[in-house]
């Protein structure tokens, strides 16, 4: 995308070093048809049972990757771990043993709550490290990063205050990907570091509740 671009050269960083995460959810598995055709290969959805219902039509794109960038419920993570590469949204050390127990390799980030809103989910920060000794100490996750949604604006710059905070943590932890940014703040996150921006109206246009 020509705004990730931008926001690199503006921040001096070269643009490979952000990966565009297509959000797909509530899109039908037509658009991840059309996206893969343009190059895309990294999707991200919301929930199990959605992807559930789209992966038959989308069994061809063999190299496509699914990111699980929504709340997983523990009664989930048999079918999470058939269907995602990645689990995006970690949030507990009870959650990791689960998905571990499932005995197939999946990359993995710990989503962080860092808003005191409670419609977000995510660890609080306190609670990071536990988490991350857990993933570290797994057979068959491997911890790739950081995810966190800050409160939504229509001024991106108050997102901001929320990605240094993950940097920070991240950077304490040495863990070298961050998932933050969205079509509306996606340059203040790749400014604040961002590794990974997740990206759905800006490709896809605004969702239409099914």
């Amino acid at each position: 995308m020509e705004r990730i671009e931008t926001a690199c050269a503006r921040a001096h960083r070269e643009p490979s070093s952000v990966k565009l995460l297509a959000v797909t959810k509530v899109f039908g598995p037509e658009a991840i048809i059309e996206a893969y055709a343009h190059g895309l290969r990294e999707f991200g959805e919301n929930y199990v049972q959605e992807l559930e219902r789209k992966a038959p039509a989308v069994a061809q794109l063999s190299d496509a990757r699914f990111h699980l960038i929504g709340h997983l419920q523990s009664n989930k993570t048999k079918k999470a771990a058939q269907l995602f590469s990645s689990i995006d949204s970690v949030d507990a050390a009870r959650l990791v043993a689960r998905l571990d127990a499932e005995g197939k390799s999946l990359d993995a980030m710990i989503e962080v709550k860092l808003s005191h809103e409670e419609s977000k989910s995510g660890a609080p920060a306190e609670e990071v490290p536990a988490i991350v000794d857990a993933i570290r100490g797994s057979r068959k996750l491997r911890l790739n990063g950081l995810m966190t949604v800050p409160p939504w604006s229509e001024d991106a710059e108050q997102s901001r205050p929320y990605f240094a905070r993950l940097r920070e943590i991240a950077a304490y932890h040495q863990i070298p990907q961050l998932s933050m940014g969205m079509s509306n703040d996606m340059e203040v996150a790749i400014e604040e570091g961002a590794t990974w921006v997740r990206v759905g109206t800006a490709l896809f246009g605004r969702r239409k509740k099914p």
